[in-house]
Parts: C-alpha cells; sequence; structure tokens
C-alpha cells in the first residue's frame, strides 16, 4: 500500500477489529505496521482511546498522530466532547487526530465545534466520517481551521470530500485500488476534474460494494481471494461475507484496476 501511493497506515483503528484482538496481538500488529511505515518513512496513525493507550505511545517513535474516537454510547454532549480531546491531548505524548463518527457514536459535533476542537492544543486533524455530506460538513469545508487536516472517513463520499477541499482521506477501501485512490486525491489537489470525477464515480461504487456487509468482512473476503491474506475470517460478533458480496467487490475492482493511469 505504500509502495502504491498511501501516505501512511492506520494501526489499530476500527475497521481493523481492535475490539477483538488481546494485547499481545494488538502489540504485536502495530510492531509490524511500525516497521512498514518506518522502512518506507511514511506516517503512522495508531487507533487509541484511552489515557493508558495514549501513554504506551511514548515507546513508539514512528507514531504521527493518535486516532482517538468520539466517546461512543453515552453523547455527552458537545462541550463535554471537546473537554475529553483537551484532558486526553494534555497528557498525551502525540497528537491526536479525532475520529468523529455520529452514528455509531450518537454525538453530533457541528461546525462551530469542530472549529474549536480544531483549536485545542495538540489537536491535529479529524477523521470526518457522517454518513454523507451534511451542512456541517459543506460550513467547515468552506472555512477549514488553519493547520487542521479534515480527512474523509466516508468511503462512498471521499470523491466529493476532496472536490470540497478535504485534505486527504483514511479509507478501508483504499486496503484495495490504493494507487487508484492516491491518483483521485492528487487529481482534486491539482484541479484535474477531469480525471477526478470518473474515478471517483468508480471508486464510489467500489467502497459501495465493500461496505455491503458489515466492514471489514468484504474487504478482507477480497483481500483473501487475491492471495494477499491468508483467511477471509472475522471475529464475533461479525460474520464472513457471502460470496454474492465478495464477486460484487471483485468486479467492481476490476473496474476501476482495468482502467489506465
Amino acid at each position: 500500500m505504500l509502495t502504491a501511493g498511501a501516505a501512511g497506515l492506520v494501526a489499530l483503528g476500527t475497521t481493523a477489529e481492535a475490539h477483538a484482538l488481546s494485547a499481545v496481538e494488538q502489540h504485536t500488529v502495530v510492531d509490524a505496521i511500525a516497521a512498514a511505515c518506518r522502512e518506507h518513512r511514511a506516517g503512522l496513525l495508531v487507533g487509541a482511546h484511552t489515557d493508558q493507550e495514549l501513554r504506551s505511545l511514548a515507546e513508539r517513535p514512528e507514531v504521527t498522530a493518535a486516532l482517538c474516537l468520539v466517546p461512543p454510547f453515552l453523547r455527552p454532549g458537545e462541550e463535554a466532547v471537546l473537554a475529553h480531546y483537551a484532558r486526553l491531548a494534555a497528557d498525551s505524548p502525540v497528537p491526536l487526530v479525532a475520529y468523529h463518527v455520529p452514528y455509531r457514536t450518537g454525538q453530533q459535533l457541528h461546525a462551530d465545534t469542530l472549529r474549536r476542537l480544531a483549536g485545542l492544543p495538540g489537536l491535529v486533524g479529524i477523521k470526518h466520517a457522517v454518513g454523507g455530506i451534511d451542512a456541517d460538513t459543506i460550513a467547515l469545508l468552506a472555512d477549514p481551521p488553519p493547520g487542521f487536516a479534515v480527512l474523509g472517513g466516508e468511503d462512498a463520499y471521499i470523491s466529493p470530500l476532496l472536490a470540497l477541499g478535504a485534505h486527504g482521506g483514511i479509507l478501508a477501501s483504499a486496503h484495495l485500488a490504493t494507487a487508484a485512490y492516491a491518483d483521485l486525491v492528487a487529481a482534486w489537489r491539482s484541479g484535474d476534474v477531469r480525471r477526478a470525477r470518473p474515478l471517483g464515480h468508480r471508486l464510489a461504487a467500489l467502497s459501495a460494494a465493500l461496505f455491503a456487509e458489515p466492514n471489514p468482512a468484504v474487504v478482507k473476503a477480497v483481500l483473501h481471494a487475491q492471495g494477499r491474506i491468508p483467511t477471509p475470517l472475522v471475529r464475533p460478533p461479525l460474520l464472513p461475507a457471502t460470496q454474492m458480496a465478495t464477486a460484487r467487490a471483485l468486479s467492481c475492482l476490476s473496474g476501476v484496476t482495468a482502467v489506465p493511469a
């Protein structure tokens, strides 16, 4: 993935089934990905959501930042979310990237709150995954906070987010067709609309196919079909992808990779 154009990797993200890994397994995962990032001089984000998890990153010089989820389920309110990140950032040995995914956490953050979040010392970016492009997305990207990276985390919407001014993406779909996603980012950055728009449409169809069943089941099934990982299995409570979903994703993938760069 790094050779194909990814600027960095994420370890222990929510796609990575980190909830189902033991502490030893989590350590092994970060070791492996840190080694790859060190070799390629690439960025490394590590999912970390507690004080203890953040403190453990002090021993890892390869880590660029920690990816920290907005507190889920409790819906503590926007002021409490700001206080939460301020407290974590004050004690973290690495910068933080907030992960805003309200349809999973239950906590909405409006554009003004996101700007205040960007103003907190130690907050360097956000993984923005709100389920589409809403009014707060438009407002945020119309006047983005300086020095604060807005990274699309909603795979099917990454092309319009980049067109609006997002800086890049953290995308499960980019495990596949990595070069095409890197090309999409480069095309929008350079203003090459004729290249970006049709490529974005094809990648949106691929993302929709990869998320047709709970993530990352289809991604892992396709990687296994390509011979890149030894098993398509996921850990409970997830179930493996169906044959139909896997075949559909492989078909969409061939439609992306068959088009010359």
